[in-house]
């Protein structure tokens, strides 16, 4: 574990009862929600791998306009 991390749940310790599931709870979900982005990619790599070949080549045979945000 790093220092930094033992110095937060140090002080979150030190917090009510309350306040410490809050926080348990938002850590919980956020560590379960990294995983299935992870899962999400990883299992997606060679579909992304091809579209940016695709995209690539349609840029270099000039299928692709210069974007301009001021006329979204």
């Amino acid at each position: 574990m790093t220092i930094l991390l033992k110095e937060a749940f140090a002080r979150a310790s030190r917090l009510p009862r309350v306040e410490q599931n809050t926080i348990a709870r938002w850590m919980l979900e956020e560590l379960a929600s990294e995983r299935r982005w992870e899962s999400a990619f990883g299992e997606s790599e060679e579909t992304l791998s091809k579209l940016a070949k695709e995209a690539l080549e349609e840029h270099r045979s000039g299928k692709t306009h210069k974007l301009h945000p001021d006329r979204l």
